[in-house]
């Protein structure tokens, strides 16, 4: 049971942001989990939770510590990309990115660390990179918001 609290924790402070272990409580036991203050403060520690500035209210809310530091990392990432991709096109649900020579491993690790739910795979070469979508309205999606990235 508590793996499972722990895993709805997470979840929750992905998808809503939460400020207080009473707000915490209060989503739990509207999702079934029966849980005291001092249970959530103890899940919170084991979790490692922190608090941190919401970019969209200008409040604080709980975060996984883990998460701020793979945040500032897809941040470079995303520079990366932005600075060593040339071109990207599409065919049905196959995308293809070319990159300066030597950067397409480092533009398929940046696309890998977006976490985007529609990629299925990447494959980098030294220049291009190859990424598999789950259909062809994913693939020109995601052609878009790329492009706009490199912009």
């Amino acid at each position: 049971m508590k793996f499972q609290r722990q895993a709805k924790i997470l979840d929750l402070i992905e998808q809503t942001e939460i400020e207080t272990q009473e707000e915490l409580s209060e989503h739990l036991r509207r999702l079934g989990y029966s849980t005291t203050q001092a249970t959530v403060s103890r899940d919170i520690k084991d979790l490692r939770l922190i608090k941190i500035l919401s970019s969209t209210s200008g409040k604080y809310k709980y975060a996984a510590a883990a998460s701020e530091v793979e945040n500032s990392f897809t941040t470079r990432l995303r520079n990366i990309f932005k600075e060593c991709v040339t071109e990207i096109s599409y065919a049905q649900n196959m995308v293809v990115i070319k990159t300066l020579p030597g950067l397409g491993q480092a533009a398929a690790m940046a696309i890998d660390a977006m976490r985007v739910r529609e990629v299925v795979g990447t494959l980098g070469g030294d220049d291009t990179v190859f990424v598999v979508m789950r259909d062809t309205e994913c693939a020109d999606q995601f052609c878009a918001e790329a492009r706009s990235m490199l912009s």
